[in-house]
């Protein structure tokens, strides 16, 4: 075992009572209520609406550096996690259930596409701009490469070995890889390409553009085929996070022919969206952007589309898209005219704005009206609120628990 991979035995003593704490929160049959509520939403089952709050950034000021009593790196990693879990069982109220099991993930690394972007800024969480590298099409495109995955399965056995002394005789030990969040292609090309040029290219150089993007399909569908042939893929029609928000939760997947080890795509939920192209017009992003999202979707057996950007204006071209399940509301969307688009035939994901959680006390009533609104607008739809992408929360942990409350209570009387 490498130093890197060491415990010390007080950290060990201090992560074994917080994983007993998350055990005895998880057997609750609360907990098994939620899931159903999850199984019950995802199947398009009328409910109330289903409400989660993950602060993302803001758990940095519900579990401060000190806070934390572990004193090596790896352990404190350990302890943030089972912290949250303790957070979300005892404080959050909101419909997450509590897991009692600790996701081991691969030790790896991502080759890139060949052509790596120089940041300036990206430190700490803030944020960022860069230099876009495929400068010239007739230059750079022959620099692209397609990504690969290398594995160093020696240290995932030796992280695993460790965790499961840890924590084996309390808690499920597993190796889990998220291996992406989303598939939507565009965050890789304006990497690439750069924002703004992104935008020129739709009207200077179209066809170039198209086979960038067919050569970003091929790559991240080559990336599928590794995972897939060599085993890596893992389930996630259970508590695994999917989408822009919401829970995996469905007897839906896996597929029926599916030989309880071997997992494909079709077997899972898949996701895209394409934030970057939000204000870029409906023929365009059908156009440029849908054609190459289609055969990656299509391998996958249920589908999540959308985060931040507006999907009324191409609601009429994304509807089309196999399998759709879920779907994203943003902030920046009309409500109305999403609710009457999706009625009780697609799961309604509500992101309500983070910013009203990033002041030290919020305005509960104002908050409440919202939330008022938007159920009273969504009240013959598949409901569920997401309260996520919060940068701060105002360095007041009683925010997140707050709006949990007023949602739950909204909620319940619509």
């Amino acid at each position: 075992m490498t130093n890197q991979l060491n415990v010390c035995r007080n950290d060990i003593e201090i992560l074994r009572g917080l994983a007993l704490r998350v055990v005895e929160l998880s057997s609750r049959p609360i907990e098994n209520e939620k899931k159903q509520l999850w199984y019950d939403h995802n199947a398009l089952k009328q409910t109330r609406p289903v409400i989660f709050c993950d602060p993302e950034n803001g758990w940095n000021e519900i579990i401060t550096s000190e806070l934390l009593e572990c004193e090596g790196d790896l352990a404190r990693g350990f302890e943030m996690h089972l912290r949250k879990e303790i957070f979300w069982g005892e404080s959050m109220g909101d419909d997450r259930a509590v897991n009692a099991y600790i996701n081991i993930e691969y030790v790896h690394e991502y080759t890139g596409w060949g052509l790596d972007a120089n940041y300036i800024g990206r430190k700490s969480g803030n944020a960022y701009t860069w230099e876009a590298p495929l400068k010239d099409y007739n230059t750079d495109f022959s620099k692209l490469r397609f990504p690969e995955i290398i594995i160093d399965y020696k240290k995932t056995d030796e992280l695993f070995e460790l965790a499961s002394e840890i924590f084996g005789d309390i808690l499920t030990v597993r190796k889990n890889n998220s291996w992406w969040w989303t598939l939507g292609l565009t965050n890789t090309l304006v990497k690439l390409r750069g924002l703004e040029q992104m935008l020129f290219d739709m009207y200077d150089y179209p066809d170039e553009l198209k086979r960038l993007m067919k050569f970003l399909q091929d790559g991240q569908i080559h990336t599928l085929d590794y995972l897939e042939e060599n085993g890596l893929l893992d389930l996630n029609n259970d508590e695994t996070y999917v989408g822009s928000g919401g829970f995996g939760f469905t007897n839906e997947l896996p597929q029926k022919d599916f030989d309880g080890k071997n997992v494909r795509t079709m077997d899972m939920w898949g996701f895209m969206e394409s934030q970057e192209t939000s204000h870029i017009s409906p023929e365009m992003f059908e156009e440029f952007i849908l054609p190459y999202q289609v055969p990656i979707l299509e391998r996958f057996g249920l589908n999540c589309y959308g985060c931040c950007e507006p999907l009324e204006k191409r609601w009429y071209a994304v509807k089309h898209l196999p399998r759709l399940r879920r779907i994203s509301v943003s902030p920046w969307a009309d409500q109305q005219k999403m609710a009457d688009f999706l009625g009780n035939k697609y799961i309604y994901s509500l992101k309500p704005n983070p910013a009203y959680l990033a002041v030290a006390n919020i305005d509960m009533e104002y908050m409440r009206g919202k939330l008022r609104e938007a159920f009273k607008i969504t009240r013959d739809c598949r409901v569920e609120i997401i309260m996520k992408d919060n940068t701060t929360i105002g360095h007041n942990p009683q925010n997140v628990i707050d709006w949990c409350r007023i949602a739950r209570e909204e909620s319940e009387n619509i």
